[in-house]
């Protein structure tokens, strides 16, 4: 199966299913030297990890990483990173009676029709089960991006729900169950989301990720552009079905002197007076806040009936039952961190291979 493998310097292939032994990553490029621990990831993957509150799925995986290759004496080697966490929690009985439909806005009719055969225990290699490799390879990019620079996530949208920018709390996004900066939003969202739950429905979210520190030069012209990449990323993510750098769409509403970033000379250096480019320009980083949002649609596996089809052509109804977020955004968050720290280490890595073989100047 192509598409399993994502990065060029800093680059990590995932494997296994939901509801398999084992799902793990295997990282590569990461260079030497680089002082790595199983609890430097496992902080990270206890992020995301599922039953944690009554807003999540209620499957109960601890996500315990195991380092099976690539670190030796708390250092890495150079060589492939291998890690492996075990599914814990598996219950594939929860599926047998939808085993041959096609469950509307889920992968199983796209799978069928490419392969001949798909896993329909839980979505096998769909599942969003597979993002717990992507936070663990993302937290081996930040060690390769170092402590200067800071990528942090929230949600800043639920259904049509938004949080007040006024009310932004940095500190107020590991409070609450949601990712959610704004307090009163939260509160909020906790009536929203047990409204849906117990309407057996789901909803959709909003997520925003920051890079901060990032420095300016990062980016490969003129179709591995940054902001592109990062696109791609973002885009690659589960549920995900649309992407904005910066201002976004939002700036299709603005004049052109409204949307430009001024820039002006302080203490010798050149800073922007606003950042409606999302810190890109020309697809290269410019020094400032790295700005991703992206739009998560509601979960496909909900309790209201509806109309599909079987695998053999026959119309029928449908209702999945089991575990499942009755809004997947809020545990994207800790995702889009790490597909974010992904892009920017491979883009890191990029440019000291470009600057190893520049000449003087």
């Amino acid at each position: 199966m192509p598409g399993s493998t994502f990065g060029h310097l800093f680059r990590f292939t995932s494997w296994g299913e939901s509801h398999g032994p084992a799902i793990g990553v295997v990282v590569d490029g990461v260079p030497p030297r680089i002082p790595l621990s199983e609890g430097d990831i496992q902080r990270h993957l206890d992020r995301r990890r599922p039953g944690q509150s009554r807003h999540v799925t209620q499957r109960r995986e601890s996500d315990r990483v195991e380092i099976l290759s690539g670190v030796f004496a708390g250092l890495t080697t150079g060589a492939p990173i291998s890690l492996l966490i075990r599914n814990e929690d598996v219950r594939s009985k929860d599926y047998e009676s939808i085993r041959d439909l096609y469950r509307p806005g889920h992968a199983d009719f796209t799978y069928e029709m490419k392969y001949g055969i798909r896993d329909w225990r839980g979505g096998g290699r769909a599942s969003a089960r597979e993002t717990a490799c992507r936070v663990a390879a993302g937290a081996i990019a930040r060690k390769v991006l170092g402590a200067g620079v800071e990528i942090f996530g929230y949600v800043v949208r639920i259904g049509d729900d938004a949080i007040d920018p006024a009310r932004f709390d940095r500190a107020e996004i590991d409070r609450n169950p949601f990712f959610c900066p704004d307090a009163a939003a939260a509160a909020r969202w906790e009536a929203l989301l047990a409204r849906v739950r117990k309407e057996g429905s789901s909803i959709g979210a909003v997520v925003e990720v920051v890079a901060r520190g990032v420095p300016p030069g990062l980016g490969e012209p003129v179709y591995d552009r940054l902001d592109a990449d990062l696109a791609k990323a973002m885009m690659s993510i589960n549920a995900v079905k649309g992407v904005e750098i910066g201002a976004g769409f939002a700036a299709a509403r603005l004049r052109g002197e409204e949307n430009a970033d001024e820039m002006v000379v302080e203490d010798g250096r050149v800073r922007f007076r606003s950042n409606h480019a999302g810190g890109i320009l020309g697809g290269i980083s410019t020094g400032q806040d790295i700005v991703v949002r992206f739009a998560v649609k509601p979960t496909s596996s909900i309790l209201i009936p509806r109309r599909t089809v079987d695998r053999f052509g026959r119309p029928r109804e449908v209702i999945t039952r089991g575990r499942h977020d009755p809004c997947v955004g809020i545990r994207a968050v800790p995702v889009g961190e790490a597909m974010m720290a992904c892009v920017l280490a491979d883009h890191l890595l990029r440019q000291r291979a470009l600057e190893a073989t520049a000449p003087p100047p």
